[in-house]
């Protein structure tokens, strides 16, 4: 697609990383941060028109308004706020698949800081999108083209 893309755990802080290797699962104070951070940098890529994607663990709707709106999502508990910073316009994929294939995706990285162990807190967390959350869900049960086809083809849908 020529758009930018970011991985949102290369913006996780030193200690989010260091509590995610002794196996302890982060809480809503230690992501809010990194969302907010996340989120700075959807906007400034927005603001210069550049289309982007972001790899994010997004598990709560309200992390998905944070990613949204930023801090105002948090304070007011609203999507959207009138403003100079109007809201982001984001399609969430979610992607969706049983727990064992995630753990076997999981046992196969390298040199990442989150262990398998931590996989079930993830589930226990997530909070997977509806609406009126502007998403698709796409099974991770298909292959990996099928995969990126049904993405690519819900993006240039608009």
């Amino acid at each position: 697609l020529g758009w930018k893309f970011y991985d949102a755990d290369d913006y996780h802080s030193l200690e989010n990383k260091k509590k995610m290797e002794k196996g302890i699962p982060l809480n809503d104070e230690d992501r809010i941060p990194w969302l907010c951070t996340l989120h700075d940098i959807l906007r400034r890529e927005d603001t210069s028109r550049q289309d982007t994607i972001l790899a994010c663990s997004a598990l709560k709707k309200m992390y998905r308004r944070v990613l949204i709106s930023g801090a105002t999502a948090i304070e007011s508990n609203q999507p959207e706020q009138p403003g100079e910073n109007p809201a982001l316009k984001i399609l969430f994929v979610h992607l969706d698949g049983p727990m064992d294939i995630i753990a076997g995706r999981l046992e196969k990285r390298r040199g990442h800081f989150m262990p398998l162990e931590l996989l079930k807190s993830q589930f226990d967390t997530l909070e997977p999108p509806s609406a009126p959350e502007n998403f698709i869900t796409v099974s991770l049960e298909k292959s990996l083209p099928e995969i990126v086809l049904e993405i690519e083809s819900a993006i240039l849908q608009g």
